[in-house]
């Protein structure tokens, strides 16, 4: 009679050969240039999966993508390309990291069907998706096999039915660096860059030298063009901000945000009274107001380096995951330039995309004016944040602190009828069309009458109130109770919520 060890015994050729080529895929690029990756300060790709995901939850998919399907040709391990699913915070996710030691972590064919496999898990499963890039783009040596799926095409269409996170921890070139746009959220490290094209074939299209820092460093991506949200020392801090992010949202669009227990209940924070001041003209920092009244420690700020003088940002609030868009009067006064209206733009469309509620708090003296302002199309930022806002199908809780003028009252929400679960004000801000002083110079208002329009200007929430253009007016170190009761109108919301992905009308701005 035939036993166990028989019958493993005519297994066992199989199971040879399954383990060398599983071996194989797990050498990537040798030892010397695995050693020349931890040189630079780097971490390999299968150290960087490893640290993305919880401990002992990774599984590889496509292991054996690149193994020598015959003799006669050389083994590519993992394609250059290195795939697979686990646990983020406990929940399941899938990740694809990009293996510089493999020919310059290139796109070869094979890696592409991977990084199509992942998007149509992602989509399937309903399930986080992240990308690290660490690459040369495309691989020239590739040969054209007709009609087949992309994976940016993939990419593109998975948005806004799951989070999407890429991290760009080195060169990403062409191809591979458009995951990044692509994505929902994109951090880079400080020594790596990303652009269309490399300092090579730069050289070879317009002769213009240039080194990779000066085409796509963190200076250039994330402070001057925004392509990126945020840079981080090294491959670890991207990826535990990787794991930050995705903490706040749901598992897809098929689902709400996590709430936890609160840790923090009902109080004011009088701190606030002596941290804004009364007068509109003099600066604070809406970051203290934001990390003073919301959950200690909550609060995860996107985009800091860009846009400056607007916040965006998750946190928390009893509890509950919320998204903050603020004017920070520190900054050029709050003024909205077109890189805080871009910004703010695609952070509304997250929001709205995984169903977090977000609080406006205004204070700006409007949309920047100016020559500068009008060539780098502030009017048309402005109008693609307002449209932004106007969409959003998630709840909506404004608060005017001190000022708001014109248009940069609309692009915060302020506009009632427009779908606000509460609109707030402390005492004291001033409404207008545009600013007393510089309106009526350009009106060539007389004496008398600039005196009536700055006294109305500065007269208060109070004919608003009157009115209901306001729910309520509060006392500053009230904000946070005050945000907690809007919370509360929106028990009866989640209670009957079908959660599905977004869909709207009309073209963006």
């Amino acid at each position: 009679m035939r036993t166990v060890a028989d019958y493993t015994q005519d297994w066992q050729p199989y199971l040879d050969e399954l383990q060398t080529r599983q071996a194989d895929a797990r050498t990537m690029g040798g030892a010397e240039k695995i050693a020349k990756q931890h040189a630079l300060g780097k971490l390999t790709a299968r150290e960087r999966i490893e640290q993305l995901f919880d401990p002992q939850s990774f599984a590889e998919l496509g292991a054996l993508v690149g193994t020598s399907p015959r003799p006669d040709t050389p083994t590519i391990p993992a394609d250059g390309f290195v795939a697979g699913m686990g646990r983020i915070n406990g929940r399941p996710a899938l990740a694809g990291c990009e293996d510089f030691t493999v020919l310059g972590g290139s796109i070869g064919s094979a890696a592409t069907d991977k990084r199509v496999r992942l998007c149509q898990l992602a989509e399937q499963e309903r399930i986080p998706l992240v990308f690290m890039l660490d690459g040369a783009g495309h691989r020239l040596t590739n040969k054209s096999s007709g009609r087949r799926p992309n994976d940016l095409q993939t990419l593109a269409a998975l948005s806004g039915t799951v989070p999407i996170v890429t991290l760009v921890l080195g060169p990403a070139a062409g191809h591979s660096a458009l995951c990044g746009p692509l994505a929902d959220y994109c951090v880079m490290t400080e020594q790596a860059a990303m652009f269309t094209a490399g300092p090579p074939l730069v050289k070879a299209a317009t002769g213009e030298v240039v080194t990779k820092e000066e085409l796509g460093g963190p200076q250039i991506a994330v402070d001057l063009a925004g392509v990126a949200h945020d840079v981080v020392a090294d491959d670890a801090a991207a990826i535990e901000r990787a794991r930050a992010y995705l903490s706040y949202l749901p598992a897809s669009a098929w689902g709400a945000p996590l709430s936890i227990e609160p840790v923090d209940g009902r109080r004011e924070v009088p701190q606030l009274l002596a941290l804004i001041p009364p007068d509109d003209r003099k600066a604070y920092s809406m970051r203290k107001v934001v990390a003073l009244t919301f959950d200690e420690g909550s609060m995860l700020e996107l985009q800091s380096r860009f846009g400056k003088p607007m916040i965006t940002a998750f946190a928390r609030l009893g509890g509950h995951v919320v998204a903050v868009v603020a004017n920070d009067p520190g900054v050029r006064t709050g003024a909205i330039d077109s890189d805080c209206a871009n910004k703010t733009a695609h952070f509304l469309s997250v929001c709205d995309a995984f169903h977090v509620p977000v609080i406006f708090l205004a204070d700006n003296p409007g949309v920047l004016a100016g020559t500068k302002a009008e060539r780098e199309g502030a009017l048309r930022a402005g109008a693609r944040m307002f449209a932004a806002q106007h969409r959003l199908q998630v709840p909506k809780i404004h608060v005017t602190l001190r000022k708001a003028f014109g248009f940069g009252s609309s692009v915060m929400a302020m506009n009632p009828w427009d779908n606000q679960t509460l609109l707030y004000a402390f005492p004291g801000v001033t409404l207008g069309a545009m600013p007393a002083a510089s309106g009526g110079a350009a009106a060539k208002l007389d004496d008398a009458t600039q005196a009536t329009v700055s006294a109305e200007q500065r007269g208060g929430p109070w004919p608003q109130a009157h009115g209901m253009g306001y729910d309520d007016v509060i006392n500053p170190a009230e904000l946070r109770n005050k945000l907690l009761d809007a919370l509360l109108l929106l028990e009866g919301r989640r209670a009957t919520a079908t959660y599905q992905p977004t869909l709207h009308r009309g073209i963006l701005p």
